[in-house]
This record gives structure tokens, sequence and C-alpha cells, in this order.
């Protein structure tokens, strides 16, 4: 997110100004609708701020597009300010497209569950709030399997409860342009991180 909301020194609604009203609701609410390109498939991921979350599936062979978003809320057209408020409920969301063949969706769970802590609920290090909660989104019952296989392997690595939510991709609503492969192109500090295939830098969260 943008650093100077991060720090509580950039402009957010007010949450009395943030407007849902039932038709908002339900077009937010229904199922993300887009097309993936022929021969690729999407998924929908949730863990905390969604710049790191990106690079970290950019990197990954046979992951064609990423976009990062916020879905899984009641508001129409949300912009970040209106996520920051905490009252549309979205989740901050990395929309990953990607070839089958070349990548598995269980691929894709393994870098999901190695790039954030899926036992704190809405949080992630010092990220607090609803948009940073832990979720996996699917498009198939296919994968709705595979994630709660996955999480099932997960909770027994771990000695705290897995909070993550498994449910239902609904609508993408891509995030401002700025947010789009934010680390990529250099962060708050102008230090641009590689999205090379395989490459595996640490990740600096905000640059």
């Amino acid at each position: 997110m943008s650093w100077l909301g991060k720090l509580g020194l950039g402009f957010v609604t007010r949450s009395s100004d943030v407007a849902m009203d039932s038709s908002s609701s339900s077009i937010a609410q229904g199922p993300d609708d887009d097309i993936p390109a022929p021969g690729q498939q999407f998924a929908q991921f949730g863990a905390g701020c969604f710049w790191g979350v990106e690079l970290a599936f950019q990197r990954v062979p046979g992951v064609s597009k990423t976009e990062v978003g916020y879905s899984q809320g009641h508001l129409h057209n949300p912009t970040y300010n209106d996520v920051c408020t905490g009252m549309t409920n979205h989740a901050e969301v990395v929309r990953v497209q990607y070839d089958p063949k070349e990548c598995s969706f269980d691929t894709l769970l393994d870098v999901f569950w190695a790039r954030h802590d899926p036992t704190t609920l809405h949080r992630q290090g010092n990220d607090v709030g609803t948009q940073y909660r832990s979720g996996i989104y699917y498009y198939t019952p296919e994968q709705e399997k595979a994630a709660q296989e996955s999480m099932k392997k997960q909770q027994k690595l771990l000695n705290r409860k897995i909070v993550t939510e498994i449910v239902l991709a609904k609508k993408f609503y891509r995030a401002e342009e700025y947010h789009q492969q934010y680390l990529q192109k250099g962060g708050q500090f102008g230090f641009k991180q590689s999205a090379e295939k395989g490459c595996n830098d640490p990740i600096r969260c905000y640059g």
C-alpha cells in the first residue's frame, strides 16, 4: 500500500463517506466474470499487503500475468481509500493468470503458504485490518479441493490454528495503476526488484 497511507499520513475517506447500497453489494459479491487468456486459468490469493505477494507470484514459471486488486467486499468499484476505511470488507488480493500445463495450482499454493503467516487474523506484521486477511479464492471445484487439502497439510506443520478463508472468487477490482508491479518498478525508494522467473532474491516488502 501507499507508504503515506501506512504511516497514517495519506488521505483516507471517512467511513461515513463509503456508500453501499443493495445493488452495489450485489455486483461486488458476484463471481469474477473476467475471462483469462486462451489455455490459461485464474487464481486469487490474499496474503497481506499485495505488493510483495504479487512479486512472489511474478517469479513463478508458468505464471503469465499478475494483477493486484480488491475482492470479497460489498462496494462496487472501490478505491484504495475506500478499502482503507475497513468498511467495505475487501481483501487485498493478487489475481494470478497461469498456464496449468506449466504451473500447477499446487505450486501456487506452495508460494501462497510460504509468503505469509496464515495464523494471524486480519494481520500480517505491522499491517492490520480486514483487508490484510489470509484467503484463497477459488474459481473451480478442483481449486477448492486442492486448497482444502493443502490447508490440512499446512495445519499439521503449525502449532497455531490457520485462519485462512477458502471461498469462491468474487468480482475482482483492479487496484490503482501505481500499485501494479509496485516492487518491480522500484517501490518506495526506487530500488527495482527482479521479477525474473525462478528468482530467489529476498523480497523487500516496501522497496
